[in-house]
């Protein structure tokens, strides 16, 4: 049974497809978390419905769809969202925590060590953390955007066992269960790649941020980083349980053999990338095939704007995309060595940070 557990709650399972929350829904998911939490278990809860909570707080005012008005309900409740937590978790005599985060909080090599050191201190004294997206204060620039990701990225940080993303559907189909009778349930999945993409739908319920799309982008974050996946049905008897205890349940992504080291997991989970290098297929060999760095003399072309230590995503020439990387030049310096030796570079620029654009140290390989 897996020690470190972090769970994430759709707007869809908190609501139940309702308006409201479904409070007696949410005592029974704590009943469970309650039952790990005392045979030793450590819990981190990534929870939506702060948005929902505010407009139900509020009598659904009919606001604009701006973002002022989101921030507006989740001001209102996220507070209304905690309280129900902290109330429920009570019963059983556990504390809970409040962590609001944004893409900021991460993207900071220091500021993510420091939220990482914020979490393990909550568990080490088994208190329960309750996270969410800072929407109240967010603007899109610094957003992760949905709580799909943001629970890949805390169970990064955290070093979980497993991410159990619960929402309104039993897992991963073949096709669209809501249009398609003979779509068939995906009961384990050990590569994400674009066909698998593909057979993810948007969300339907209208409450929530993500769809399947952002369910796939997280678990293939968690995974690479070490972390089994599961995504299931709220609806599901005790999933909760079920999940940490192993059992076949909804669509299982097993982590991979060889889990990302810790910097480069932050690279991945917390970095929204600045900007792409589209490589020969020469490079492209020499990255994927032979753990290569990536030289000036491989790059085709730059795109984006980016500044040097900033994230990038490397392509090759039929726009897959191969890595991702902590660019060793900016974006117009890119541009002027692209394609040069690296003996050249200093020539060209007038000084030299080294002779790769991107170190493999530095580099993430996407394909499995």
């Amino acid at each position: 049974m897996h020690k470190r557990i972090v769970i994430k709650l759709g707007t869809s399972v908190l609501t139940g497809g309702t308006r409201h929350l479904d409070q007696p829904r949410i005592v029974e998911l704590v009943r469970q978390c309650a039952e790990l939490h005392s045979h030793g278990h450590d819990l981190v809860i990534v929870s939506s419905g702060a948005q929902a909570a505010g407009r139900a707080r509020l009598n659904f005012p009919d606001l604009p769809p701006t973002i002022a008005s989101k921030q507006l309900f989740a001001a209102v409740g996220q507070s209304r969202l905690m309280f129900t937590w902290e109330r429920f978790f009570e019963i059983y005599g556990i504390h809970v925590g409040q962590i609001l985060i944004t893409r900021a909080d991460v993207e900071n090599r220091q500021r993510y060590l420091n939220a990482r050191d914020a979490f393990l201190a909550l568990l080490e004294h088994r208190i329960v953390p309750i996270v969410n997206e800072n929407d109240a204060v967010a603007t899109e620039e610094i957003k992760v955007g949905d709580n799909d990701n943001i629970s890949a990225l805390v169970a990064t940080l955290v070093g979980a066992d497993l991410l159990v993303i619960l929402t309104d559907q039993p897992g991963l189909f073949t096709a669209d269960p809501r249009t398609d009778p003979t779509a068939q349930l995906i009961p384990e999945v050990r590569r994400i790649d674009e066909t698998l993409r593909a057979l993810a739908g948007g969300s339907k319920s209208g409450l929530g941020v993500g769809g399947m799309v952002t369910k796939l982008e997280a678990a293939d974050k968690a995974r690479r980083a070490g972390v089994a996946v599961v995504i299931s049905s709220g609806r599901e008897p005790n999933v909760i349980l079920r999940a940490a205890a192993g059992e076949p349940l909804g669509t299982r992504f097993p982590a991979v053999e060889n889990p990302l080291e810790n910097r480069k997991a932050w690279i991945l989970a917390g970095h929204r990338p600045a900007g792409k290098l589209i490589i020969d297929d020469g490079a492209a060999l020499a990255l994927t095939q032979r753990g290569r760095s990536l030289l000036p003399a491989g790059i085709a072309r730059v795109e984006g704007k980016f500044l040097r230590g900033d994230t990038i995503s490397i392509y090759d020439l039929h726009r897959h995309e191969l890595a991702r990387g902590i660019a060793a030049y900016n974006s117009h310096d890119m541009r002027l060595i692209a394609g040069c030796h690296s003996d050249a570079i200093a020539e060209r620029l007038g000084y030299a940070y080294g002779t790769v654009a991107v170190h493999r140290n530095d580099m993430i390989l996407l394909a499995d």
